[in-house]
């Protein structure tokens, strides 16, 4: 499909640069493709329970945040030492890292790389990495000089949070970002952008939730930094997702598939949920066990098979998010409702508000 069917014109004030207070006062589209004049509902996250039922499944990504974003320079090659930024986006092993760099003409392959030059990691005062490999665009492999939970250590140190380029452009990173960014579900290390979503839940939300009988699953996908990169192509066909390991234990798939078939639905937070759920399921709709790399692009045509609700924030125009948030509700129905979100002052993107959404129904 045309790229240019997914763009949209956003207002640079509804982008939001903090968090709604407390979290759950952030609203709530309701969009349901098939109903009279597929109405759409102006609600608040905090109404969440009594749009579910009783049985249905909340899924979650547990994965945390990381401070990917590293500052340093090149050291070793002459006296000039060039300023490096680079944004950690997945991890190969122990030690190895892939990486975005910000300035990537400055580097080779060899180059060693310095980030910081205080710390509390062994008996060292710095961090070093050298440049192993270097594709085109700036996307490089990093070998760290320190490993595991030692590595891990560092980095928290040394890092920023990364947060997405429509916020840190607009203001500085600081220490509220450390928990704004951050889910309440966060458990397992290794994203480096938030699944945004999952930002929008509280104790007392959840409290309500199980209350009123909604099921609460979590799974793991680590969201890489290629979820920052807008589609270029002209068509969708020529854009190539960035890979993502993800985590679906057999205890979540076995109690989302005795949910389901006792009537249940599956509800996906976020989009990182939704892929990771889809890339476990098979035909029939059954979920599976899974442990691996996603690279899953679904855009309108898909056939989805897992999940039956989608609880997401407002996306970037020209974005893979909005093109999977238009194959769910149909694109027509997903630009009526982003035009409705712009006039009536809905906040966008990471830190903005949100939309439920109701599956456009085949045929």
């Amino acid at each position: 499909m045309r790229t240019d069917l997914f763009d949209f014109d956003l207002p640079a004030e509804r982008v939001a640069l903090r968090p709604a207070s407390p979290r759950e006062s952030a609203r709530l589209m309701v969009v349901r493709p098939d109903a009279a004049g597929e109405a759409l509902d102006d609600r608040h996250i905090a109404d969440l329970p009594d749009l579910l039922a009783p049985g249905d499944c909340l899924v979650v990504n547990d994965s945390k945040v990381i401070a990917a974003r590293l500052k340093g320079r090149r050291i070793g090659r002459g006296e000039a030492e060039p300023a490096i930024e680079a944004t950690l986006h997945k991890r190969l092993d122990g030690s190895t890292w892939r990486a975005f760099i910000l300035g990537a003409k400055k580097v080779q392959v060899g180059d060693v790389l310095r980030f910081g030059s205080e710390g509390r990691v062994c008996f060292l005062d710095q961090l070093d990495a050298q440049v192993l490999h270097k594709d085109e665009g700036g996307d490089v492999t990093l070998s760290f000089s320190l490993t595991g939970p030692h590595l891990d250590q560092a980095i928290e140190e040394r890092g920023d949070m990364p947060l997405p380029p429509y916020i840190a452009s607009k203001r500085p990173t600081d220490a509220q970002d450390k928990t704004d960014y951050q889910t309440v579900f966060a458990h397992e290390d290794g994203s480096v952008a938030a699944p945004t979503a999952g930002l929008h839940f509280t104790a007392d939300l959840l409290t309500r939730l199980e209350r009123r009988g909604v099921a609460l699953h979590k799974v793991t996908l680590h969201v890489g930094a290629g979820t920052f990169l807008p589609v270029k192509a002209d068509d969708t066909e020529g854009h190539k997702m960035h890979a993502e390991f993800g985590v679906v234990s057999g205890a979540t798939a076995a109690a989302l598939n005795a949910a389901r078939a006792k009537g249940g639905r599956i509800v996906a937070v976020g989009s990182t949920a939704l892929r990771l759920l889809e890339s476990a399921a098979s035909a029939d709709g059954l979920v599976h066990e899974f442990a691996g790399d996603t690279a899953i692009f679904i855009t309108p045509g898909y056939r989805f098979k897992a999940v039956d609700l989608m609880m997401t924030n407002f996306h970037l125009p020209r974005s893979t998010l909005f093109m999977l948030v238009s194959a769910f509700s149909g694109l027509d129905t997903m630009q009526r409702a982003y035009r409705h979100a712009i006039e009536t002052g809905y906040r966008f993107y990471s830190y903005g508000d949100a939309c439920l959404l109701y599956p456009r129904r085949a045929g």
